[in-house]
């Protein structure tokens, strides 16, 4: 294993009490850092950031759009990287605290699937679900589609059989049944830069046969001064339940003459009928403009992918990847996630 030493592992954790994982006695560790002073941002950033750089680990020279999890006493990850091909595949990772993180130099293997040098992976979200790990990414299978494999100890992954036919991304599956099935969001594509652009959802007896495709959200809202949204969406990270409903963060693109602009939305989800919008936000609540941010591999790119909660404080901890290049962190309070979503939406 190669150790990452990220910047964020020599903040002290008890700097006026605002940053670190400072927890109680006996706690797990949670990555936190409060809202700068004079600030009014519903979701602001770690002023330490990138947890993660553009090469952290041997000939990888790009880690980010990467899953988090709870695990025993601390964490663990599953991460896209890009060695020097710029291949994507993916990688475990361990944290105690959250931000300084430990990454396996191999990518992960499946013991019931022979490992395969041309099939690509990346975009990973985890799901904790009925005492497993489900992992769901984007792999090549004679086009991009969503593949799922399950753990229950992050060292040994079993790969699942394909959620869909290509072509399709952002595989996003709920962290418990709903009515008795599973349901897996999703953005059906093309085998090009995902024209298509709407977010579906899908149902499941068995994580194995899926149905039941139904539109969640368009792209769109150009009639509503929304081109913050007009090309794409995705869903992030794995949708949290609330009293209020399904709580999605999702990504959102517009195309510029410049290229892509990828910031973070959020919308509420009815919590027996998840197809069901019941609130969005009508503007970006995190855009490019940290350096980190507008300059990468490729510029211009905030993408959510896994968050924590801590239940007792509603703090809530969002990892997205910067810019193709790297790994950050950003900051919310749950319930004012959930009001500012509230207040300021327009479903369409």
């Amino acid at each position: 294993m190669t150790s990452i030493h990220s910047k964020a592992a020599a903040t002290d954790p008890a700097r006026n009490g605002q940053t670190g994982s400072a927890s109680p006695r006996g706690a797990r560790p949670f990555p936190w850092q409060a809202r700068p002073a004079g600030s009014s941002e519903i979701i602001w950033r770690y002023r330490d950031n990138p947890v993660l750089g553009r090469k952290p680990v041997g000939d990888i020279q790009g880690i980010y759009n990467s899953a988090v999890t709870p695990f025993g006493d601390g964490y663990a990850g599953v991460f896209r990287t890009e060695d020097y091909t710029r291949f994507p595949r993916l990688h475990v990772g361990w944290s105690n605290d959250g931000l300084d993180w430990t990454i396996e130099p191999k990518p992960i293997e499946f013991t019931n699937h022979p490992f395969d040098p041309a099939e690509y992976a990346y975009d990973p979200r985890v799901t904790a679900i009925d005492g497993e790990y489900v992992v769901q990414w984007c792999g090549g299978h004679n086009g991009p589609t969503i593949s799922l494999a399950r753990t229950k100890d992050f060292r040994s992954f079993e790969r699942m059989e394909n959620a869909f036919l290509p072509f399709n991304r952002n595989g996003v599956l709920f962290p418990r049944r709903i009515n008795g099935n599973y349901y897996l969001l999703s953005r059906p594509s093309d085998d090009g830069h995902t024209p298509f652009g709407d977010v579906y959802l899908s149902e499941s007896p068995n994580l194995v046969h899926w149905g039941r495709h139904r539109l969640v959200m368009r792209k769109g809202g150009e009639h509503t001064g929304q081109w913050w949204q007009r090309t794409k969406i995705g869903a992030g990270p794995v949708p949290i339940e609330t009293p209020d409903g399904w709580l999605m963060i999702y990504h959102a693109v517009m195309d510029t003459c410049n290229g892509f602009v990828y910031s973070l939305g959020a919308a509420l989800l009815d919590l027996d009928e998840p197809w069901r919008v019941l609130y969005r936000t009508n503007r970006h609540l995190l855009t490019p403009d940290a350096d980190y941010e507008v300059s990468g591999h490729v510029p211009n790119v905030v993408f959510p992918v896994a968050t924590l909660l801590d239940d007792t404080t509603g703090r809530l901890t969002i990892y997205y990847g910067a810019a193709d290049t790297c790994t950050a962190l950003a900051f919310a309070h749950l319930g004012e996630l959930v009001d500012f979503t509230k207040a300021n939406s327009t479903v369409f």
